[in-house]
């Protein structure tokens, strides 16, 4: 049910569609360019979107509202769709709304608004019939394959089978891995009077190599050529590429000697399926082999090309190598992009090379290439993991000042966190905990229980609880394990003030949520001491794991002295001969 707020928006905007011709045309003005921000940042939350329309005056261009059918709640946008006049509706507009209905739950629904679509003037059914062909491929896009299945088979009275609706079955059904189904549609293809083309022998092709089917792949190769349809580039590639998941790189090599008899020319995603299957394999050498191979015959290389080696040196460890690399794409016509640098850097922080790390971040943005929350992450955790909180802190506050930060990123700050406070630097963490505060992202639970156990561990117990009270008071509820550990270290420390304040808290918001305080309380007593049990056994387990190496240790030890001292007998013995 839609609120009031978003029905007064729906309103709004149809009253604004006085002049149907402007709208269709989509003429620019100061007014539609503004309506169209509007419906831009406000299409998330009908009641600033209804705010919003109410200041404007002029009607939305076609691609205000193509925004808004692929941006509004899905109840908000198909009432927009309902009020809308019809001489203002396309196939065009609706066509984001129909992908967006494309499930079994929303289908009565999408077929209800395939019937609401007008009919053009001369009445014409293609534009319902390419909504329908829209529809089925959306829902074998999305997996819903058996669902599209039985509505074009449903619904083949009203609308003519075509080819790219059994195109679209046939790629669904492969997608899924179900090649029985796949080859069951081009047999109703066939019978329907269509012969397939090479997007369809292709889109097979594909299934066959993804299952690992690669015998029946070759066999369908040959099919294609018996039925007049000589294979493609992508028919070639495709095959290759299954080749390569399967480590069958003679075979990959057999079909690639084969396209270049007959005369298909490989591009560069031949090539670098090729590379990419070398590497896996540990077979470097024959992947610079290939990379050198593009470069002479002139085509772009691919930076995926480069990628894949890149990946094979840093399973190495070999760093010298990726920076070597690093020089030599640069310096030719391809620029290593944001994977790449991440890769290396990687790699740098893995080998404790932390000055190269930093250099490499400071030559992507001199390079022009802008650094991702990945980039940011990697070289985070790299840095706080070879014990240099203090430029990971840098980094950190950078990526949050470049907006980065929307979404909790536990792992990287529950690894900042502790290696701050495992160096007792206590006022720079909580700097970043007011960097996590301060930034867009929406703290929870998770977010907060993290710092609090991270100053917990290191008997800051006091903090601990201060920043339990601030998470309290803004409605977040501690997982039960983080309360029991709180009220043990405050019952050490003879601080009742906290913990009946804490308690209080917690009994509240308990209460509010219909939860038993006894139960909480129980189940975290529970959960720590379990969790203190794992620990105590995972230490056992260690120490037991280095007693046995030491144990290896010694006896070949022990083997090689006792070799050592044959041997100078057996030369003693030989001297005494002589």
């Amino acid at each position: 049910m839609l609120a009031s707020t978003s029905k007064r928006a729906i309103n709004l905007l149809t009253k604004l569609h006085l002049n149907p011709r402007s709208f269709s045309s989509g003429e620019a003005s100061p007014d539609s360019a503004q309506l169209r921000r509007i419906l831009s940042l406000y299409s998330r939350s009908p009641s600033k979107l209804s705010l919003a329309l109410s200041a404007t005056s002029a009607p939305p261009s076609f691609s205000s509202l193509h925004h808004a059918f692929k941006t509004l709640p899905l109840d908000s946008a198909f009432s927009l769709f309902s009020s809308l006049p019809p001489s203002l509706l396309s196939p065009e507009l609706v066509a984001p709304l129909l992908r967006r209905m494309a499930s079994p739950k929303l289908l009565s629904k999408a077929l209800q608004l395939l019937d609401e679509i007008p009919v053009s003037e001369n009445g014409s059914e293609s534009q319902k019939q390419e909504m329908f062909r829209c529809l089925v491929d959306a829902l074998c896009k999305k997996g819903n394959v058996k669902e599209a299945a039985d509505l074009f088979e449903h619904m083949s009275d009203r609308f003519t089978p075509d080819l790219r609706c059994f195109t679209s079955l046939l790629y669904g059904w492969c997608k899924l891995g179900k090649l029985d189904e796949a080859k069951f549609v081009l047999v109703q293809m066939r019978k329907s009077g269509f012969e397939p083309d090479l997007v369809v022998y292709n889109t097979l092709l594909g299934g066959f190599c993804s299952a690992g089917k690669m015998e029946d792949g070759i066999l369908l190769l040959k099919d294609m050529r018996k039925k007049g349809l000589e294979p493609n580039v992508i028919s070639y590639t495709t095959l290759i590429q299954g080749f390569c998941t399967k480590g069958r790189m003679e075979s990959a090599l057999n079909v690639f000697v084969e396209m270049s008899k007959s005369k298909i020319e490989a591009d560069s995603i031949t090539y670098s399926t090729l590379i990419n299957g070398f590497c896996k394999l540990g077979q470097i050498k024959r992947g610079y082999d290939l990379l050198d191979e593009i470069m002479q015959k002139g085509f772009r290389v691919d930076p995926l090309a480069y990628f894949s080696l890149f990946i094979a040196h840093e399973k190495k460890d070999e760093l010298e190598e990726c920076l070597e690399l690093l020089y030599k794409m640069n310096k030719s016509n391809c620029k290593a992009d944001t994977s790449i640098y991440n890769v290396v850097i990687r790699l740098s922080c893995k080998l404790g090379e932390l000055n190269q790390a930093n250099i490499l971040f400071n030559e992507m943005e001199i390079n022009g290439v802008i650094p991702t929350l990945d980039t940011y992450v990697i070289i985070i955790n790299g840095l706080a993991g070879q014990g240099d909180p203090i430029r990971a802190s840098g980094y950190f506050k950078l990526m949050v000042e470049k907006g980065l930060f929307i979404s909790p990123q536990y792992g990287v700050l529950k690894t900042l966190l502790n290696s701050l406070i495992r160096d007792e630097k206590l006022e720079l963490a909580e700097e970043i905990w007011d960097c996590v505060i301060k930034s867009p992202c929406e703290l929870n639970v998770c977010t907060w229980t993290i710092w609090i156990h991270a100053l917990f561990s290191k008997k800051y117990i006091k903090e601990a609880c201060v920043y339990c009270i601030e998470m309290l008071d803004q409605g977040f509820m501690p997982q039960p394990d983080t309360f029991a550990k709180l009220m043990k270290g405050l019952k050490k420390l003879y601080n009742r003030g906290f913990a009946s304040e804490i308690t209080e808290k917690v009994r509240v918001l308990a209460l509010e949520r219909g939860v038993s305080f006894k139960a909480y309380k129980r189940r975290g007593v529970r959960d720590l001491n379990e969790s203190l049990e794992k620990k105590r056994k995972g230490k056992i387990g260690k120490k037991k794991r280095v007693s046995a190496s030491q144990g290896r240790v010694n006896k070949e030890k022990e083997k090689e002295k006792n070799l050592t001292v044959n041997k100078d007998d057996y030369d003693d013995e030989l001297f005494d001969d002589e």
